[in-house]
């Protein structure tokens, strides 16, 4: 970002003080002016955009067994095309914001949009598993690039609690494609292939290119963009970084994904495999949960500037810590009865509309003068934890539910340190 002098640096800092303070604070009179710039126009377009990879992520999972007899592929090659889409959308997370920092969002997401579509078409088209694996990393990279230049736009538009309340609604959709994902992928193999799921997310991609190109203004001016060099990057990076209470929100949005999806990478085997239930019950249970996230999320932005969002934050990590603390108790002792699983995965995720869009919101807020760069680093480490944490939570296959209770309740335990840690630290002066 081009600045005249470190002067104007204070006080946009000091200016962004001020709105992080009514974010967090109760009720609050306004939002400033900057959230009169984020129309519904713009809002609509920006969370349509956020959902497509996600719901890109595991889309086709009901169809594996499909594809690797159509790709002449093992099921641990069809199994790496997800994880080779999670590198992806870690490194366009990492990548895309910095440089849209530099380069304004405008084209950047544009181009990132046109290139999810295309790769999309070549997932479709993949004769065989190499073209398969090449094409879901360039989807998740693009994805991932667009996800964050989506979210950096809100940033730029809006702020205080307007900013948290467009936020929240963004990870609402964003949140609740991943878990719907292999639900529209099972009702596209009850009509037809498995190559249409990706027919149908290339169309998707294509409306939001289209949608962006007339809805969608430049939102970041020349003069607030950086200069350009991977050592501003870096430099960026460093200094998103050495927030502490940036790291502390980092960590429970980041920690907040992880906990979806270890319910997405066990809940399958423990509720059909260990409790019998049909695809179809499964898929009805799974949208339910799908359901309690979505309006958890809306309640939290319904109460931003009413209610600290901290507090907002450490109910929805104390409810968490009680779902894991449940499914522990059915999985060490009672065998995983078919109630505790329920209720367990229900209150679960719904916890989680409480906590990761607020987490973000407030780590927006202290890194002002880095906002794509703030955003990058968000998604990037929210998708590295999806990656690390889906295989762990799966060790216990379908005997134990053990690994993914553990799991929870350990990334639970650390948000809630990283939140207390935020009341005793205080953010640096900006420098000169």
């Amino acid at each position: 970002m081009v600045r005249a002098t470190g002067c104007m640096d204070s006080v946009t800092h000091t200016a962004t003080e001020s709105t992080a303070m009514s974010v967090d604070a109760g009720p609050a009179s306004g939002s400033g002016a900057a959230s009169d710039k984020l129309t519904g126009a713009i809002l609509a377009t920006v969370v349509f955009v956020g959902g497509i990879a996600p719901l890109a992520t595991d889309m086709y999972v009901p169809a594996f067994p499909l594809v690797a007899t159509d790709l002449h592929a093992s099921a641990a090659q069809v199994q790496l095309s997800l994880t080779t889409f999670f590198v992806g959308m870690a490194l366009g997370q990492l990548v895309g914001g910095p440089v849209s920092d530099q380069r304004g969002r405008r084209k950047p997401l544009l181009a990132a949009l046109i290139i999810l579509t295309l790769a999309s078409l070549a997932c479709a088209w993949s004769p065989s598993i190499p073209i398969m694996l090449a094409a879901r990393f360039v989807q998740g990279l693009s994805g991932g690039w667009a996800m964050v230049i989506a979210r950096a736009v809100v940033v730029d538009l809006a702020s205080g609690v307007h900013l948290v309340r467009s936020l929240n609604v963004v990870a609402g959709v964003g949140g609740i494609a991943p878990v719907v994902g292999p639900l529209m992928g099972g009702l596209i193999l009850l009509v037809s292939h498995w190559r249409v799921s990706f027919f149908v997310l290339a169309a998707f991609a294509a409306a939001m290119t289209v949608a962006v190109a007339f809805a969608v203004p430049e939102t970041l001016p020349p003069e607030r963009r950086h200069a350009g060099g991977l050592g501003r990057l870096v430099h960026a990076a460093g200094q998103v970084l050495g927030r502490p209470r940036f790291v502390a929100y980092l960590v429970v949005m980041a920690f907040s994904m992880g906990v979806t999806f270890a319910y997405v990478a066990t809940s399958a085997f423990i509720l059909q495999s260990m409790n019998g239930l049909s695809p179809m019950t499964y898929s009805i249970l799974f949208a339910g949960n799908a359901v309690g996230l979505a309006l958890a999320t809306l309640v939290a932005g319904k109460l931003a500037g009413r209610v600290r969002t901290r507090t907002v934050i450490t109910i929805g990590l104390v409810t968490t810590g009680a779902a894991g603390l449940l499914l522990l108790a059915g999985a060490m002792w009672w065998g995983m009865p078919l109630w505790v699983a329920i209720v367990g995965f229900l209150v679960l995720m719904s916890a989680q509309g409480l906590v990761a869009a607020n987490a973000g919101a407030l780590a927006s807020n202290e890194v002002p003068e880095h906002p794509g760069t703030g955003s990058a680093v968000l998604g990037f480490l929210q998708w590295c934890m999806a990656g690390v944490i889906a295989p762990l939570a799966g060790l216990g296959g379908d005997r134990t539910a053990v690994p993914m209770a553990v799991i929870i309740l350990v990334l639970t335990a650390a948000s809630l340190t990283a939140i207390v840690l935020t009341r005793t630290s205080r953010r640096p002066v900006a420098a000169a």
